[in-house]
């Protein structure tokens, strides 16, 4: 029988103000060194057009990008009215945007009129908005001469290509993609002339370049592979566009008619080596790396993929030594590798000499704190937990960046409990929660340590506030994109972005988190959390210092784990009694937030729910099954919120089993239930034999906490204050 729930609803404060975070929940930036903005090559000059986050705060137009055009239409007009400069004239914007959206184009115009003058910031888009008003009431003319207004005022500015677009001239298209390749509409006019000649190699070179994210490109690439004569530079353009749309096999072909860089040979190589359709050539080619350019990073990365290739383990060997003596930033793996060879090999005392290498020369690597935990693991498998817990406790001092840090710290309080070290045992605990706060594990140690976070038995009853984020201040680009973005204006903000953004190769740190929040806003939610997620995998010294001091930012953790369905996920949440938290964490694990994705199987949508699955449950809820659209937010959260009551009405309300239900299905979670260890849930968690779901359900719950510490006050200013006391993890025998 279902626990009743809190009679009170979920409570969702919409456009409220950003709460009080600090360390880890999260701190401010350190002011220590550089500043944020310095790192970030950010200016600091407090110029009056300039945005930050403090400014943005002192905004009573931003705010209500969240709400409706007519929730918001009455508090526009009084700031129109009565409002201070700059948001009297960012009122005015919004508001005549508001207007244009519902053919209101007279009321659009009398707020628009003169505005370019008042809001220069916008001025070019101000006048466009102008000619798309014009344009509904009829007056061609008028709109024709305001885009040609455009045109002479700021011809070099990014919205004088959305005027040579709509101005539709030949020669004026010739100038976009002359001046402007990396623009949107520049790739429509691009895409238009090809359907009308496709014998344009020119054109489709410019795609490849700068459009080589966008849907359909791989075809482009085809077509423009069997093109003959193209030079070496046009053939590393195509084999770069390749290869970020994973298409190694074709890439390498490319790459191996372009120029002979390191990085071109070595990624010929690769992709041949990942293709498995020639061997032999990829190891030539690794070689011809490896003669040609002896110090380059690449090749050490190579001689690891040359011992990965060797028939023979001991033909390895010399790889791996050659990167262990030439190449530190990749001798850990080659010294892991070659610890594992000749443990196969049977030669146990080279191989613990190996492993000792590692832990003394190169501890804080990745490779040490994976050796370390393997042998915590068996430790704590045969009991001996005092030696488990020597062996867990450097990954969290030695390793801290490490996926492995937070779990081995968790473990560590775990296993001083079965030594009866209680005190240590509480340490442990906090020191996760203060210095690991995003991780599954802060959350187990919360939970351990008393907090009301919940647990796998009672996580379905609670029923936390949120408090919806704003949009962050941008960290790249031009006034004028921030403002068209903080504004909500997605589509002239990507456009504005685009053609700002040329650095996608290489993009500094600022620029990949401004180009994850541009995805969020259009709605692509699994690329926007990826580019955001892979800042952590920085590599150089300078740019794991910028994403540390990112990280310490609200807006980077609100960004990886955005909020979109909010109302939706409040409305069946509450209709099924589970805590909305949870169903967004799911959510979040199943799709990235991807209304239209499908898995190999069929599972569809934000919930992944099986097509003969929603049949059922449509069944079961008397709703015609003709009538239901898995792709539709609402139905898909309608049936899969059903589903997991449903799984959890099965398994007493435990939310770890209903979860486990949810990826594996109920035949494996009550197998397990019935053979594996219950009595403690951390132990059985780690004991699930399904990889997929054994992660699953870390993940998942992970997802859980950073929603709760994220946008609930409550237990934001408990871990707050757990991050700012700086626990520090109790010594051996301590």
């Amino acid at each position: 029988m279902l626990k009743k729930l809190q009679e009170k609803p979920i409570t969702i404060i919409a456009g409220a103000a950003l709460f009080a975070f600090s360390a880890g929940a999260m701190v401010s930036a350190p002011q220590i060194g550089k500043s944020l903005g310095e790192w970030l090559n950010v200016s600091q000059t407090q110029q009056p057009e300039q945005l930050t986050e403090a400014t943005k705060a002192q905004s009573a137009v931003f705010p209500l990008i969240t709400q409706a055009p007519p929730e918001r239409a009455a508090q526009l007009e009084a700031i129109v009215k009565n409002g201070r400069s700059p948001d009297r004239e960012r009122a005015r914007y919004l508001l005549a945007s508001d207007y244009i959206d519902t053919k209101q184009a007279q009321k659009a115009l009398s707020l628009l009129t003169g505005l370019e003058r008042d809001y220069p910031a916008l001025a070019p888009y101000i006048l466009l908005k102008q000619a798309q008003a014009q344009d509904m009431l009829g007056e061609d003319g008028k709109a024709s001469d305001l885009r040609r207004k455009v045109l002479k005022d700021y011809p070099k500015e990014a919205a004088a290509v959305k005027a040579k677009y709509l101005i539709a001239q030949p020669k004026l298209h010739d100038t976009a993609i002359a001046q402007f390749p990396s623009h949107p509409l520049t790739w429509e006019i691009i895409r238009k002339r090809l359907q009308e000649n496709p014998n344009q190699p020119q054109l489709k070179l410019i795609l490849a370049q700068y459009a080589h994210h966008q849907p359909g490109i791989v075809g482009v690439l085809d077509q423009l592979s069997k093109q003959p004569n193209l030079k070496p530079e046009a053939w590393e353009i195509i084999g770069t566009a390749y290869w970020e749309n994973n298409q190694f096999s074709k890439a390498a072909a490319a790459y191996a008619k372009a120029p002979k860089t390191a990085r071109n040979l070595y990624r010929t190589a690769r992709g041949l080596q990942v293709g498995g359709k020639d061997t032999d050539t990829a190891i030539a080619t690794y070689n011809q790396l490896i003669q040609q350019f002896p110090e380059a990073k690449e090749t050490g990365t190579g001689l690891i993929r040359l011992a990965e290739m060797t028939t023979n383990r001991k033909d390895a060997i010399p790889y791996l030594d050659q990167v262990i003596a030439k190449f530190p930033q990749q001798a850990s793996q080659a010294l892991e590798k070659k610890a594992e060879i000749l443990q196969a090999l049977n030669n146990q005392q080279a191989a613990q000499q190996t492993w000792e290498l590692l832990l003394t020369q190169y501890g804080k690597s990745d490779e040490a704190a994976e050796y370390r935990w393997k042998n915590a693991k068996q430790q704590a498998k045969a009991r001996n937990y005092a030696a488990a817990w020597k062996w867990a406790r450097p990954i969290v001092t030695e390793n801290p960046n490490h996926i492995l840090a937070p779990r081995a710290g968790f473990w560590v309080g775990k296993w001083a409990t079965n030594l009866g070290k209680e005190e240590e045992a509480k340490k442990a605990y906090e020191y996760v929660v203060g210095y690991f706060p995003h991780s599954y594990y802060a959350w187990r140690s919360a939970n351990l340590l008393g907090l009301n976070v919940g647990d796998f038995n009672n996580i379905r009853q609670l029923n936390p506030e949120v408090v919806p984020h704003q949009r962050p201040v941008p960290l790249a680009g031009s006034v004028t994109f921030k403002e068209l973005y903080l504004l909500g204006q997605d589509r002239d903000a990507w456009l504005q972005w685009e053609t700002e953004y040329t650095n996608k190769q290489q993009p500094t740190v600022a620029e990949q988190f401004t180009e994850g929040l541009m995805r969020l806003a259009r709605g692509e939610n699994l690329s926007g959390i990826g580019i955001i997620s892979k800042l952590e995998d920085r590599e150089t010294p300078e740019e794991q210092a910028q994403y540390q001091e990112l990280s310490q930012q609200i807006t980077y953790w609100q960004a990886r784990y955005p909020f979109p369905y909010l109302r939706e996920i409040a409305k069946w949440s509450s209709e099924r009694q589970l805590n909305p938290l949870l169903v967004t964490g799911l959510m979040r694990q199943e799709s990235r937030f991807e209304p239209k994705i499908k898995s190999i199987a069929g599972a569809t949508g934000l919930m992944q729910v099986m097509p003969a699955t929603g049949q059922w449950i449509a069944s079961k809820i008397s709703l015609d099954p003709k009538t239901i659209d898995l792709e539709n937010p609402n139905d898909n959260i309608m049936l899969g919120t059903w589903y997991l009551d449903y799984t959890h009405q099965e398994y007493g309300n435990n939310s770890m089993l209903a979860i486990a239900s949810y990826n594996a299905g109920p035949g494996n979670v009550s197998k397990w239930t019935r053979t594996l260890p219950t009595q403690d849930p951390d132990e059985f968690v780690e004991a699930i034999p399904f990889n997929e779901t054994r992660n699953y359900v870390r993940q998942v719950f992970g997802n859980y906490w950073n929603y709760l510490r994220l946008y609930n006050p409550e237990i934001s200013k408990l871990v707050a204050r757990y991050s700012a006391q700086h626990p520090r993890l109790p010594g051996v025998g301590e």
